[in-house]
C-alpha cells in the first residue's frame, strides 16, 4: 500500500468525481484496517522530498484531521485513539514530522509544523514527548534559514495548542529567547523574522513571568516596536497584532511605552498600507475595551486596593488621538455600503471613535464638533459622510445633557439630508446616525424629549420615504424606525406613533415585497422593525394588529405552496418562514396579553397552529426554531385549550429535544416544554414519560452543548409543578442527576467570567428544579418521599453561600428554595434547617439586601421557616 499511497492521494484530488470517490474509499479502508501503518505511510509521504507537493500536502492534512476535530466529543475520541497507539509507531511518525521541518518545500514544512503542534497538544499535558521543545530549540541559531523559519512556526503553533501550565518556565524562557532573537532587526531573513513575530503572538500568554521583569519586558517591547518599522509589510502587520494582544493581556504594564506606541501607531494610521493601519487603530480600540471594562467594574472610584487601576491612557491621548481618528473617516471606499463584510480604515476609525466616546464621555464632544461643523456642508461627499459618521459615533458615552443641544440642532439638518443629499453613502450614514440618536437619546429614561408633537410627523414621513430608497439606505431607515418605536415602549395610554401606525405597518409590508429585499438584509430589517412596532404599540392600535394576523398568515401560507425547490431556494424559504413565524410570535404575545383582543384573536388559533405544523413538515430532520418559539407563545396564550394540538405537535417537540447538533434548537424546545407545562398543567401528563426520557438522555449525552443543561434542569421544575405528585416516578432518575450537577457547580475553580456566568446559570437551573419539585408535592400525602433529599439540598445551599460568588438571580432562587423546603416539608425540614451551617446567615443577608426581589423572597422564606420550626 505504501507504494500506491502517492497515487491514491493524488487521485483523491482528481477533477474526475469517480476517480476521487474511489481514492477516498481506498484511504478510508486503509485507515480502518491498519491505523498505525496508515498514519506512518502518511508521515512518510509528507517527509519524502521526492514526492509531489500535492500528495504531501494532502497526507499532512489527513494526519492533522486524524488528531483533531471541531466537535468536542469527536476531538476527545481522536485524542484517546492517538494515545493508545503503539509507542514505536508514534515515535516513527514524530521522527518523520521533525525531519520534514528541514524540507526545501515550504508547504510541506508548514503542514508538518501544524501536525507536530497537534501531537504536542495531546502529549505534553500527559507528560509525554518531554524532549520536543528542547530538540526544536537545540541548535536553532546554527540552522539554515528555511529550517529556522519552520522551527519558529512550529513553536508558534505549539503555543497555540497547549495551555501555559504544561510548559515549565525554563522552556518558556528559551522559547521566548529564540522567538525574540528571530524577530530582531539583525535577522537578515524576512521569512524567519515573520515566523518569529507570528510565534510571539501565540507565545504572549506564556510570558507572564517575563513581563513582570522590567529588563525582559523592555527588551520584548523594544523588539516588537522595531518590528513595526520593518520594510516588509507582513512583518509590520504581525508586529502590530502582537501589540494589540499585549494591550489586553498586559494593559497594566504599558505606561512606560504608551507615548512611543502612540507615535508609531499614528504614523502607521496616516501613512502605512491598509492591513497595517487597521491593526494600529485596533491597538487603541483594544485599550478602550480594557478601560471601559475597568471603569464599569469599579464605577470610576478607585481605591488603593483595586487590582487593576485605570491608567486613563485614552484620556491622556485624547487631544492627539481624536484628530488622528477623524482623519481616517475621510478614507471611505466607494462601495462599502453594498458589501456586508466590508471593513476598511474609515470603518475601523469610526468604530474606535465610538469606543473612545464610551471611554471618556463628555470630553470627546468638543474635539469632534469642530470637525463636524467644518465638513458637514462641503461639496465633496466624503466630507459630508465623514462628518455624519463622526456625529453618529459619539452618541453613546457622553451625557444626554451634553449631547441634547447638539442633537436638537442636528436633527432637522439630518432629516433634510436623508431626503435631499445626492449621495447614497451620505444618506446611508445619515439614516444610521438617526437610528443612534433614537437608540441612545430617546425614550422614558431621557428627561427632555428630542421628539415632540411638532417634529414627530416629519420624522415618520422622512423615514417612510427613505424606506423606498436604495436597499442599503432603506435598511438603515428601518433600523431608525425600530429605535423610534422602542423609545415609546412604556408610553400609555397613547403613543405619539399611534396616528401613523397603519401607515408605518403598510410601508414595512411593502418593503418586504421589494424586488431587492434580499439585498443588505432589507427584508429581515423590515420584519424586525414591524415586530418592534407591534410589540411597543398600545391598546388603541390593537384592532389594527388584529387585522395584521390574516395578512401574515397568508404570507406564511404562500411559502408552503412551493413547488420542488433547489437547496438554495429551500434555505431562502426557511429564512422567510422564520421571519413570518417570528412576526406571528410577537402578534400572539401582544394580542394574548389583554382579554378583549385575546377573545377576538382566538378565532385564528386553529389555522395558525395548522400553519406552524406545516412549517415543521417542510423539513425532514431539523425542527424550525422560530416556529417552535411561536408555538411556545401560542401555548401561553391559549392555556389549557392547547391540549387539543398536542397529539399532532408532540412528534415535533420530541424531534426538537433530540436535536443535539443544533443546540440552539434543542434549547428553544426545552423552553417550549416549560411554556406547555404552564399552559396545560396536569393535562400534560400523558406526554411526560416521553419528554422526561428525552431530557434525561440529553443530560447524560457528552455531545450536548453545555448551555442547554441549565434550562433542562429548570424544565424538571416546570414538569413537577404541572403534574404534582405524579412526578414521583421520575424522582429516582432526576434527583441523582440534580445532585451530581449541584456538586459540580458548588465547587468550581473560578476561572474566567464566562465560566462564572455559566456556573451561576447552572445553579439557577438546579434550584428552579428543586423549587418546582418541592412546590409540586406540597400538600400531597407523598411529600415524605422528598425527605431523604432535603439534607443534600441544604448542603448545596450551604456550599454556595460559603463560595460567596452567587449573582442576584441565584440568590433570589436559592432563598426561595430554602423557603420551599420549610413550606413543603414542615417540621421535617425545620430541624434540618436549624442544624444547617449557614441558613441563618444566608437568610439574614437576604433580608437586608438592596434588591427588593431578594428581600421579598427572604421575607416569605422567614415566615415559612418559622412556621416549620414552631410545629
Amino acid at each position: 500500500m505504501a507504494m500506491e499511497v502517492t497515487q491514491v492521494l493524488l487521485n483523491a484530488q482528481s477533477i474526475d468525481g469517480n476517480v476521487r470517490k474511489h481514492a477516498e474509499e481506498s484511504l478510508k479502508q486503509f485507515q480502518e484496517q491498519n491505523l498505525p501503518s496508515f498514519l506512518l505511510s502518511l508521515s512518510g509521504e509528507l517527509a519524502n522530498d521526492e514526492k509531489p507537493v500535492d500528495s504531501r500536502k494532502l497526507a499532512g492534512l489527513i494526519l492533522k484531521n486524524a488528531l483533531d476535530a471541531k466537535e468536542q466529543h469527536r476531538k476527545l475520541e481522536l485524542v484517546q485513539r492517538w494515545l493508545s497507539l503503539d509507542n514505536n509507531a508514534k515515535g516513527q511518525i514524530k521522527a518523520c514530522l521533525l525531519k520534514t521541518l528541514a524540507s526545501p518545500v515550504p508547504d510541506a514544512r508548514s503542514t508538518a509544523s501544524q501536525v507536530i503542534a497537534k501531537i504536542a497538544g495531546i502529549e505534553l499535558p500527559q507528560r509525554q514527548w518531554p524532549e520536543l521543545i528542547g530538540s526544536l530549540l537545540s541548535n536553532i541559531h546554527q540552522l539554515p534559514a528555511h529550517v529556522k523559519q519552520a522551527t519558529l512556526e512550529t513553536l508558534g503553533y505549539l503555543c497555540e495548542e497547549v495551555s501555559p501550565d504544561v510548559v515549565d518556565q525554563d522552556h518558556v524562557n528559551k522559547i521566548l529567547t529564540a522567538v525574540v532573537q528571530g524577530m530582531n532587526a539583525t535577522e537578515g531573513n524576512n521569512d524567519v523574522r515573520l515566523a518569529a513575530t507570528r510565534a510571539l503572538y501565540n507565545a504572549l500568554g506564556f510570558a507572564q513571568a517575563n513581563f513582570s521583569n522590567d529588563m525582559e519586558r523592555d527588551y520584548i517591547m523594544r523588539v516588537v516596536c522595531e518590528a513595526t518599522l520593518s520594510p516588509e509589510m507582513k512583518i509590520r502587520q504581525a508586529a502590530y497584532e502582537c501589540l494589540v494582544s499585549i494591550s489586553s493581556t498586559y494593559y497594566e504594564k504599558l505606561a512606560p511605552y504608551i507615548q512611543d506606541i502612540f507615535n508609531i501607531t499614528a504614523k502607521a494610521v496616516r501613512e502605512d498600507e491598509e492591513p497595517v493601519a487597521l491593526q494600529a487603530i485596533e491597538f487603541w480600540s483594544s485599550i478602550c475595551d480594557e478601560e471601559i471594562d475597568i471603569l464599569e467594574e469599579y464605577g470610576g472610584d478607585f481605591t488603593g486596593d483595586s487590582d487593576v487601576p485605570c491608567f486613563y491612557f485614552i484620556k491622556q491621548a485624547l487631544p492627539a488621538l481624536v484628530p488622528m481618528l477623524l482623519e481616517t473617516l475621510l478614507k471611505q471606499e466607494e462601495d462599502q455600503d453594498q458589501d456586508e463584510g466590508a471593513w476598511n480604515i474609515a470603518m475601523a476609525g469610526g468604530t474606535c471613535l465610538g469606543l473612545v466616546a464610551r471611554t471618556v464621555g463628555d470630553d470627546i464632544v468638543q474635539l469632534v464638533m469642530q470637525f463636524i461643523e467644518d465638513n458637514i456642508t462641503k461639496p465633496d461627499w466624503r466630507h459630508r459622510e465623514a462628518a455624519t459618521y463622526a456625529f453618529g459615533s459619539i452618541l453613546e458615552g457622553p451625557s444626554p445633557e451634553k449631547l441634547m443641544p447638539l442633537v436638537n440642532v442636528a436633527l432637522n439638518f439630518m432629516l433634510t439630508a436623508l431626503t435631499k443629499d445626492p449621495n447614497n453613502h451620505v444618506k446611508d450614514t445619515t439614516a444610521w446616525t438617526l437610528g443612534r440618536i433614537f437608540e441612545f437619546l430617546h425614550g422614558s429614561t431621557v428627561d427632555t424629549p428630542i421628539i415632540t408633537q411638532a417634529n414627530c410627523q416629519q420624522i415618520v414621513t422622512v423615514l417612510l420615504q427613505s424606506m423606498k430608497d436604495v436597499a442599503n439606505v432603506a435598511e438603515k431607515a428601518c433600523g431608525a424606525l425600530y429605535f423610534l418605536a422602542q423609545g415609546y415602549e412604556d408610553v400609555t395610554p397613547s403613543s405619539p406613533l399611534t396616528p401613523y401606525f397603519q401607515e408605518i405597518v403598510q410601508a414595512l409590508l411593502f418593503v418586504t415585497h421589494r424586488e431587492d429585499a434580499g439585498e443588505s438584509r432589507l427584508r429581515t430589517a423590515a420584519y424586525e422593525t414591524l415586530n418592534e412596532v407591534v410589540r411597543c404599540s398600545t391598546d388603541e392600535t390593537a384592532p389594527m394588529v388584529l387585522q395584521l394576523v390574516p395578512v401574515i398568515m397568508t404570507e406564511l401560507h404562500n411559502t408552503l405552496e412551493g413547488q420542488k425547490l433547489s437547496s438554495d431556494e429551500r434555505e431562502k424559504q426557511g429564512e422567510l418562514q422564520g421571519l413570518l413565524c417570528g412576526c406571528l410570535q410577537v402578534i400572539i404575545q401582544k394580542l394574548g396579553s389583554s382579554e378583549p383582543t385575546k377573545y377576538v384573536f382566538m378565532q385564528y388559533v386553529d389555522q395558525i397552529m395548522g400553519l406552524f405544523l406545516r412549517v415543521f413538515a417542510c423539513r425532514s430532520a431539523t425542527v424550525h426554531e422560530e416556529a417552535m418559539l411561536a408555538i411556545g407563545a401560542l401555548a401561553y396564550a391559549t392555556g389549557p385549550d392547547f391540549a387539543k394540538y398536542m397529539p399532532e405537535f408532540y412528534k415535533y417537540l420530541e424531534m426538537g429535544l433530540q436535536n443535539f447538533e443544533e443546540y440552539q434548537v434543542c434549547a428553544v424546545t426545552v423552553g417550549v416544554v416549560g411554556d406547555i407545562c404552564r399552559a396545560l398543567e396536569d393535562k400534560i401528563l400523558p406526554y411526560c414519560d416521553g419528554i422526561m426520557t428525552q431530557l434525561l438522555k440529553d443530560l447524560s449525552s457528552n455531545q450536548l452543548h453545555r448551555s442547554v443543561k441549565p434550562p433542562i434542569f429548570s424544565s424538571f421544575g416546570d414538569i413537577a409543578l404541572a403534574i404534582g405528585e405524579n412526578f414521583e416516578k421520575y424522582l429516582m432518575y432526576a434527583m441523582p442527576m440534580l445532585q451530581s450537577a449541584a456538586e459540580l457547580s458548588a465547587h468550581t475553580a473560578v476561572a474566567d467570567d464566562e465560566m462564572t456566568e455559566y456556573t451561576n446559570s447552572l445553579r439557577n437551573g438546579i434550584l428552579e428544579a428543586y423549587s418546582g419539585i418541592l412546590q409540586g408535592f406540597k400538600n400531597s400525602p407523598k411529600t415524605q418521599l422528598l425527605i431523604p433529599y432535603a439534607p443534600h439540598i441544604l448542603q448545596f445551599l450551604d456550599s454556595m453561600y460559603m463560595e460567596k460568588d452567587m449573582d442576584d438571580v441565584v440568590m433570589k432562587t436559592a432563598i426561595g428554595v430554602l423557603g420551599d423546603l420549610a413550606d413543603t416539608l414542615g417540621s421535617n425540614a425545620g430541624s434540618l434547617i436549624q442544624q444547617s451551617l449557614s441558613s441563618k446567615d444566608f437568610l439574614n443577608e437576604c433580608l437586608s439586601s438592596d434588591d427588593h426581589m431578594i428581600k421579598e423572597s427572604a421575607e416569605w422564606a422567614k415566615l415559612a421557616i418559622s412556621r416549620a420550626i414552631s410545629v
